[in-house]
């Protein structure tokens, strides 16, 4: 039976090779430590890992924010004895409910920051940089000193902010939860439509533009959660994904995942397209085709 000669440098090695970098120093306790994802925020631990050394090493790694996890063994699974399956079956279950209590503990705590931060806040400044680079209107935004908040809601509960400076950098709060969350664009009044959008700069615009109830998400990757809490919500509802053109992106993603979300709830598809528009600016989205069109008519911003 072939075991890793050095368990510790080759669990480091896969965990490389899955894309999450180096974590440092391992400790091989067999409870959860974090550690810092390469490519990710500066100061942040998305990273986690449980290892243990007792009689067939073997661990669990992940990262909150990708949504990855794991396993990893010095025994290959074809030389494994059904005691040790078992075992490393134990450990699997044993650092899921660790990493679990883990992230219930961080969402809880980005929820609590999330809260007091839009109890210290107010009404979003219509002049505020961000507002008046992307030409849209606060529509409930909150501020806080100079940044803006905007609510990340899922379910019925806020559970993180995003943060935009006026120089348009975006931040979530670590730890909170982001999967399925949203923020409606919504005056109130019945429309027969409904629209999900990434951006809180495309949804404020498609809203100002068309009057409809619209749900921005934030990313490509959550347009597809909060597709199927609008359909459940609204089971007969005609809804619309206004996906971002990404087409300076290979493989297109805020394409590919708007008629993903749209095949997979029966919802309609809708891209920007920019043909006769100046491109030096990189379009992807329809605020950025809002924009160009009223720079194109001489529309004050």
């Amino acid at each position: 039976m072939q075991h890793s000669t050095n368990p510790v440098i080759d669990f480091t090695t896969a965990i490389e090779a899955a894309g999450l970098g180096n974590p440092g120093r391992i400790i091989p306790d067999g409870q959860i430590r974090r550690f810092h994802v390469e490519g990710d925020r500066p100061g942040s631990r998305n990273g986690w890992y449980c290892i243990h050394l007792d009689d067939m090493p073997a661990g669990v790694f992940g990262s909150w924010k990708a949504g990855i996890t794991e396993t990893w063994c010095s025994v290959s699974r074809d030389e494994q004895t059904p005691a040790q399956r078992d075992e490393l079956g134990r450990l699997v279950e044993q650092a899921k409910r660790q990493r679990d209590q883990e992230q219930r503990r961080r969402n809880a705590k980005a929820a609590a920051t999330a809260a007091d931060m839009i109890e210290r806040s107010r009404p979003a400044d219509p002049n505020h940089p961000y507002l008046v680079t992307k030409q849209i209107r606060p529509h409930g935004i909150r501020q806080l000193g100079d940044s803006l908040l905007i609510p990340v809601t899922v379910g019925d509960e806020i559970t993180s902010v995003q943060t935009i400076q006026p120089d348009g950098r975006k931040r979530f709060l670590t730890g909170g939860r982001i999967n399925g969350g949203r923020f409606v664009f919504d005056d109130e009044t019945r429309h027969a439509k409904l629209m999900i959008a990434e951006g809180i700069a495309t949804a404020a615009t498609i809203h100002e533009e068309t009057r409809a109830p619209v749900y921005a998400a934030f990313n490509a990757n959550n347009l597809l959660p909060v597709a199927r809490f609008v359909r459940q919500q609204h089971p007969r509802a005609e809804i619309v994904i206004a996906g971002d053109n990404d087409q300076w992106t290979e493989g297109n993603p805020g394409a590919t995942k708007a008629r993903r979300a749209a095949v997979e709830i029966g919802a309609k598809l809708l891209l920007p397209d920019f043909s006769g528009f100046d491109l030096s600016s990189h379009p992807t989205d329809f605020n950025d085709l809002i924009r160009l069109r009223r720079a194109a008519q001489g529309a004050p911003a």
